[in-house]
């Protein structure tokens, strides 16, 4: 697994054990309104750069940033590490993986 990558069990574990950190959903508000994670918050990465000082109050925090198979995802993270937030990682496999390996009542698309 890359560096920069988290495994979606160690994510469910997190939220079960009520690790603070943000949980930001990467993909668009179609695929959101789709299936969605309840615990994350939606910024489409098409709006990201010119949203990203939404997220400056957790430029210090742990943000772990998802979309549907990690792609997206793996490309946000490097570009918030560029950007100066700390400590990004992607969930890898996105909510894909999320729905067959967490939540089988997720909605594959």
């Amino acid at each position: 697994m890359d560096p920069l990558e988290i495994d979606c069990q160690t994510v469910k574990q997190k939220l079960d054990s009520n690790h603070r950190f943000l949980l930001l959903d990467c993909r668009e508000q179609d695929e959101y309104d789709t299936v969605n994670i309840a615990e994350s918050q939606l910024l489409p990465m098409s709006e990201i750069q010119q949203r990203v000082s939404e997220l400056d109050k957790h430029r210090s925090e742990e943000i772990i940033v998802f979309c549907h198979h990690g792609m997206r995802s793996m490309q946000v993270t490097s570009w918030m590490l560029q950007e100066g937030f700390t400590n990004v990682k992607s969930m890898q496999g996105g909510i894909d993986a999320w729905s067959c390996q967490i939540d089988n009542s997720k909605l594959r698309y």
